[in-house]
């Protein structure tokens, strides 16, 4: 296959591509606007944080996959893609340890000023009695907002600083999902007014989603303690800029960020923002799943799911039906004989049946197979009879299905 790096990859996970009997093209500069005139001819697209527009995909004459190199999926036209048939893949919870580690070196830094301090010294100021001001985090209480891999990384490493460490219960967590927050030192609280007034820190941890876009605005920020810390190393876009300028203004808060709205779409460049200059913000330049470990964790994660969709098998597949559209299953057994599932899908379509998805397995000394077929309409006794009337076909039933 043809495969465009459209952001870097490690060497080694680059020679298990081209071990593969890939073609490999290393672009790691290119950016959004100049990714439409390189797209053609490849069938693989890996990114990073190179955003892949619907402008991309509608020229991309030969791509069926595209694997973001991490988590958010933010960056990727995914609606679009779906409806041209190509495969969107990430590569979640191999950073999560990094992106937690940044998480609480950015807590660290706000509590004892560490950036501040370390700019006097540059500077040849020393002023230990400005410094020595800190709270400590012993006995604090840090508020998790979204309880992925990311924020159970967090709070696994925040409970060894003694912090109280405390999420938002909701109904609809599997307890799959509670039993791991229980182990990491979670408690839960019912409701979000107490979650957010009792926290003196507050870490967001969620996808960039329509439901989550400016999730942290004047309201949410208005139930914080005055002189909260609010730490953001998920997405830019969670937070209403403007309304947080306003409540480190007005009451003190403090903000430790790696993300920003508006950040370049390149690795380098110009970023004019009023934010990441407050007195008041610690911040970095969305680095928080750049560690030497993490980049391997991910370029692994990569790699795999690519050589899963050279055999035909998805991994991380975000841009799919959860659930089938599917009204009845089919189960076909048949001779295993070349044109038994094309005449079987002839005489679906005749019937103006769709198949949703279907997969046909061999039994032991390859004679006979059986078809599972999904389809989007109840099978009727005449379609059935037609079925089982074609050559090689040993039996032909269906079941409707039940929601």
């Amino acid at each position: 296959m043809r495969v465009l790096l459209a952001d870097n990859l490690p060497d080694l996970a680059i020679a298990r591509l081209e071990a593969a009997g890939d073609d490999v093209v290393l672009k790691g500069d290119i950016t959004a606007d100049e990714l439409p005139g390189t797209i053609f001819g490849f069938e693989v697209l890996v990114v990073r944080s190179t955003e892949v527009t619907a402008a991309t995909l509608e020229v991309a004459d030969q791509l069926g996959l595209i694997v973001r190199a991490g988590a958010g999926i933010n960056t990727i036209d995914h609606a679009r893609a779906a409806e041209l048939g190509i495969y969107v893949c990430n590569v979640p919870g191999r950073n999560a340890l990094a992106v937690a580690e940044l998480t609480l070196g950015l807590l660290l830094a706000i509590d004892r000023h560490i950036a501040a301090a370390t700019a006097d010294l540059r500077a040849g100021t020393w002023n230990k009695s400005a410094y020595s001001r800190a709270d400590g985090l012993y006995g604090r209480r840090l508020a998790i907002v979204g309880l992925g891999d990311i924020g159970i990384a967090v709070a696994e490493r925040a409970t060894g600083f003694g912090l109280d460490v405390v999420a938002l219960a909701k109904p609809t967590r599997s307890a799959d999902a509670v039993h791991r927050a229980q182990v990491a030192g979670i408690s839960f609280i019912d409701e979000l007014d107490e979650l957010l007034s009792t926290s003196d820190i507050v870490s967001l941890h969620v996808p960039a989603r329509s439901d989550t876009k400016a999730m942290v605005d004047a309201a949410f920020l208005a139930r914080m303690k005055d002189g909260a810390i609010l730490l953001n190393t998920s997405r830019g876009d969670i937070v209403d800029e403007e309304a947080l300028i306003a409540a480190m203004d007005e009451r003190g808060l403090r903000a430790g960020l790696d993300v920003f709205a508006n950040e370049p779409d390149s690795g380098s460049g110009e970023f004019d923002s009023r934010l990441a200059r407050h007195p008041n913000v610690v911040a970095t330049h969305h680095i928080g799943a750049s560690t030497q470990q993490a980049q391997v964790a991910v370029a692994d994660g990569t790699i795999d799911a690519i050589d899963a969709y050279r055999q035909g098998v998805l991994i991380g597949c975000v841009n799919m039906e959860e659930t089938p559209l599917r009204a009845a299953t089919l189960i076909i057994r048949h001779r295993y004989r070349v044109g038994v599932l094309a005449a079987i899908l002839a005489e679906l379509r005749a019937a103006d049946i769709n198949v949703s998805n279907m997969h046909n397995e061999i039994f032991a000394g390859a004679k006979t197979a059986v078809a599972t077929i999904n389809v989007d309409v109840m099978v009727d006794d005449a379609v059935l009879a037609d079925l089982n009337a074609l050559d090689h076909v040993i039996n032909a039933s269906v079941t409707p299905v039940t929601t």
